[in-house]
């Protein structure tokens, strides 16, 4: 979903392809030739594909450059930028694995609620490197909105607190940015209906 927001903050056309994300379903032919992990989001376009949030991140923002969502290659804030893109999915994606896809990480089903527990402590370690990393900065990029921000709100969304995870109301700094992401008209539409869940729960 969050790629689907860059897409309409870039304004390109898109057609979205219905696919199998039920992790106890096998996955059609035509999914795994484009990613061989099964997972979503996947891109394509012409003859191309490609997977990874930060990587489909990265390359939505370099080609279209006039949606100003990202800094360019020879920007002070490029560094951070991509610094902050890899550690949501190699550090923050991979502890909420820990905890949502236990078998990965333990070799018997009797190790597998201790990787549940340490994902749920790797959840806490790595949203609180992420909001001291923020700060006071209105945007993860401090003035600026970016592309960062809306990985970031996607993030957020994923959060269980009855799972035991941390609730985002326990980093201020990401909460500020998370509430002020999501009042943007491209989140409205595409979370309308996590939005419409959290309004009534």
């Amino acid at each position: 979903m969050g790629v689907r927001v860059l897409l309409e903050e870039i304004g390109a056309p898109y057609e979205l392809i219905q696919t199998t994300i039920d992790m106890d379903k096998p996955r059609p032919a035509e999914q795994l030739a484009l990613n061989p992990n099964g997972w979503v989001p996947v891109l394509t376009w012409g003859d191309n594909a490609m997977y990874e949030c930060a990587a489909i991140t990265t390359f939505l923002c370099d080609r279209h450059p006039k949606a100003n969502l990202a800094p360019g290659v020879n920007e002070a804030a490029r560094g951070l930028y991509l610094q902050t893109l890899v550690y949501f999915s190699s550090s923050v994606q991979n502890a909420f694995q820990l905890d949502y896809y236990p078998d990965r990480f333990a070799d018997m089903p009797a190790d597998e609620p201790g990787a549940q527990r340490r994902g749920i402590r790797r959840l806490r370690e790595t949203w609180k490197v992420i909001d001291d990393q923020i700060g006071d900065n209105e945007w993860i990029l401090g003035d600026r909105f970016s592309a960062a921000d809306i990985y970031l709100f996607m993030l957020t969304t994923w959060l269980n607190t009855p799972r035991g995870q941390p609730s985002a109301d326990e980093f201020p700094n990401v909460k500020r940015i998370a509430d002020a992401v999501m009042q943007r008209p491209s989140v409205q539409l595409v979370y309308e209906g996590w939005i419409a869940e959290q309004a009534g729960g």
